[in-house]
């Protein structure tokens, strides 16, 4: 009973790593488990400084390397420079009855230290694609839900761009 905690988190990834921190900062005592290793600046980074002629095979993954692993090498942010973030797929198969690619990288922060910071809101279409395209039901919460959410987080790290109003959002 002496380790008790309010909430327990598993991963620490964007969306683990986000939770902790919430709840934390409302006064929970907050569990985060992790799998992965700590990444240590700078030297768990061993290509950032390289320029595309000074990695193995310019930035492109090797033909074998690429029927080895058809899974993870379809992940956004993945490369050969990029690799060692990721589980390769015979270290940790995946089995699926319907096609839902769910690539791995074990280590705190997730695949957040790949994901180039590049990510778009879910516009309310988004919401209501299943009934729209007439492959399912609609998300139970909408736009309107998370868009104080989306400004929430944005604000704190720092987006900047362009605001597209293009597709009917608030």
């Amino acid at each position: 009973m002496e380790n008790t905690f309010d909430a327990i988190v598993v991963g620490s990834g964007i969306s683990g790593g986000w939770a902790a921190k919430e709840l934390c900062e409302k006064g929970l005592k907050t569990l985060v488990l992790e799998r992965g290793r700590s990444v240590v600046h700078n030297k768990d980074y061993p290509t950032a400084t390289l320029r595309p002629w000074e990695v193995p095979h310019r930035g492109r993954l090797t033909q074998e390397f690429l029927k080895e692993n058809p899974l993870i090498s379809k992940a956004a942010g993945f490369g050969e420079e990029t690799k060692h973030f990721f589980i390769q797929d015979k270290d940790h198969p995946y089995v699926q009855e319907k096609p839902f690619d769910w690539i791995r990288g074990y280590q705190v922060g997730g695949k957040s230290l790949t994901w180039g910071r590049a990510t778009q809101r879910w516009s309310k279409h988004e919401f209501k694609a299943p009934e729209l395209q007439g492959y399912g039901m609609n998300w139970p919460i909408g736009y309107e839900d998370v868009a104080p959410w989306y400004s929430h987080v944005e604000n704190f790290i720092g987006v900047c761009g362009t605001r597209d109003r293009d597709r009917g959002d608030a």
